[in-house]
């Protein structure tokens, strides 16, 4: 910025802490005010209406977040005006993904570097059998970004090459249990060999494919809001996701489907589903797998999942669970019970749920990131209501 009283769109845009095109948007929207140079070329700025449009977002201290990527709405989930249970059977979770960071259902294979992969398969080799999955996924992604140099580029294009690299790497620091393929194969399938030693099926992949699909985003939660703070900051890519990964871990969000993993083994193995909730309900405490404040009739995701889910113990278990809540408390299944018999059905780890969990929603936080570079930076600055001594 110069000490001229007119200011260029690249002074403004800098003064501002954005790019160039969202400058000409505040334009376009009535927010700032423009005039043209002698040449009648480029656009001009007033450097007072500049300050004080500055200054009216600086007393924004809690600012509301616009987004064009999620909608929740009458019990439905839309990615960019898609109907994501359309998509969960039809699309590709790659092609979702791109759709999510560039509007495109585009379906881009992910990338496989041999070097970085072998990288996160030492990284993760030495973590200690006690180890989750997801605590792999976080040392993935921090092994990922301490060998990207490029990390800081921000530009759309790099955070989309850099996403597609990052999801390959994340399924391929998870320990193999099923022999690895000597050809590229979709996600879905690099992932299920990570999960469990069954056999892939033609069912089980369009299931897991349909479960990260309908994971990959679900509005402003919590591990999105936390992602999308880092990137105010402009934290790197893998620092977004690094965030997001650790506000999903506690066990009221992304960790909730390992909490019903051993209701529906109980009620498949022990004295059914009846016998199973009234022992929970007993207990006071609340009963994994039910309920969601944003569907108060019934989670889309969680319906979606059991219809593609094949017949057998498990489905009918959790069907029956569901339809005890649903009738006795009005509390229907949520996308957590669903996850939780997707992995009991096809021999997958308690935790396995919450692993597709955070694979699949690492999407949605760089589509947020791709949002949050684009506007105003460390623009998440709220006052805290002090409550403690007064000074003397």
């Amino acid at each position: 910025m110069t000490a001229q009283t007119l200011l260029t769109t690249e002074e403004v845009a800098i003064l501002l802490g954005v790019k160039p095109a969202t400058v000409y948007a505040y334009v376009s929207r009535g927010l700032l005010t423009s005039r043209r140079n002698a040449d009648g070329k480029n656009s001009l700025f007033a450097k007072p209406d500049v300050d004080a449009f500055l200054a009216g977002r600086r007393r924004t201290t809690t600012p509301g977040i616009q987004t064009g990527i999620t909608l929740i709405k009458d019990d439905n989930l839309f990615f960019r005006g898609r109907d994501a249970t359309v998509l969960a059977r039809t699309s590709s979770y790659e092609a979702v993904a791109t759709l999510l960071w560039t509007g495109d259902l585009d379906d881009v294979p992910f990338p496989v570097d041999p070097e970085l992969r072998r990288l996160v398969m030492d990284v993760t080799s030495r973590l200690p059998e006690t180890a989750r999955l997801t605590d792999r996924l976080r040392v993935t992604v921090a092994a990922a970004a301490a060998a990207d140099p490029l990390r800081f580029d921000t530009s759309p294009a790099a955070v989309v090459a850099t996403g597609r690299q990052l999801l390959a790497a994340m399924a391929q620091g998870l320990p193999p249990i099923s022999g690895i393929p000597v050809r590229p194969v979709p996600f879905a399938h690099t992932l299920w060999l990570r999960l469990t030693s069954r056999k892939p099926t033609e069912t089980g992949l369009r299931l897991l494919n349909a479960a990260l699909i309908l994971l990959a985003d679900h509005d402003i939660a919590a591990s999105t809001l936390a992602a999308r703070i880092a990137a105010s900051t402009r934290a790197h890519p893998y620092a977004v996701v690094s965030a997001g990964l650790a506000a999903l871990d506690g066990p009221l969000h992304g960790a909730a489907s390992g909490l019903a993993y051993p209701l529906v083994e109980e009620a498949v193995n022990g004295p059914g589903p009846l016998a199973t909730i009234s022992d929970r309900l007993r207990s006071g405490v609340p009963v994994p797998g039910f309920g969601h404040p944003l569907y108060p009739t019934g989670d889309p995701r969680a319906t979606a999942l059991f219809d593609l889910l094949d017949d057998g113990p498990v489905k009918s278990a959790a069907l029956q669970l569901d339809e005890t809540m649903r009738t006795r408390s009005g509390t229907p299944a949520n996308v957590d019970l669903a996850l939780a018999a997707l992995a009991l059905h096809h021999g997958m780890p308690a935790d396995a749920g919450e692993a597709i969990f955070a694979v699949a929603r690492t999407a949605g936080w760089l589509a947020h990131a791709l949002e949050e570079y684009g506007d105003r930076p460390s623009r998440f600055r709220p006052s805290g209501s002090y409550a403690g001594n007064q000074p003397a």
